[in-house]
């Protein structure tokens, strides 16, 4: 189990890169407006740039709001009191792994059951 003060800085450490994420999240949906197709004013060579610097910025946008959705969760889990157990198999997640992603939701197995899946 965490020591509440771990526990305090894990969840100001998550707020902050929560708020960081919305900043990023707001600057890749810039990038992922609709391309501008007259070619008049831009060339196919900068069309087609613009193309795939527009699915890549989706692409980020659709990241960013996934880590967002994590880190809610994460919020949420440290709200109810049940931050730093696998949602699965309710078994303490080890520190060492909290540590690296505070948002982790699954232990090691857990994760790797799943993804096998």
């Amino acid at each position: 189990m965490l020591a509440q003060s771990d526990l305090h800085a894990i969840r100001e450490s998550l707020k902050r890169t929560l708020e960081e994420l919305r900043i990023a999240a707001v600057d890749a949906a810039q990038g992922a407006q609709t391309v501008q197709l007259d070619q008049a004013a831009v060339g196919r060579l900068s069309r087609m740039d613009a193309m795939q610097q527009q699915a890549m910025s989706a692409g980020n946008v659709r990241r960013i709001e996934t880590e967002i959705r994590r880190i809610d969760a994460a919020l949420d889990r440290i709200a109810v009191g049940v931050y730093g157990a696998c949602c699965k198999c309710s078994e303490s997640i080890p520190a060492q792994r909290l540590q690296s992603d505070p948002a982790t939701p699954f232990c090691l197995d857990c994760l790797t059951e799943i993804q096998a899946q």
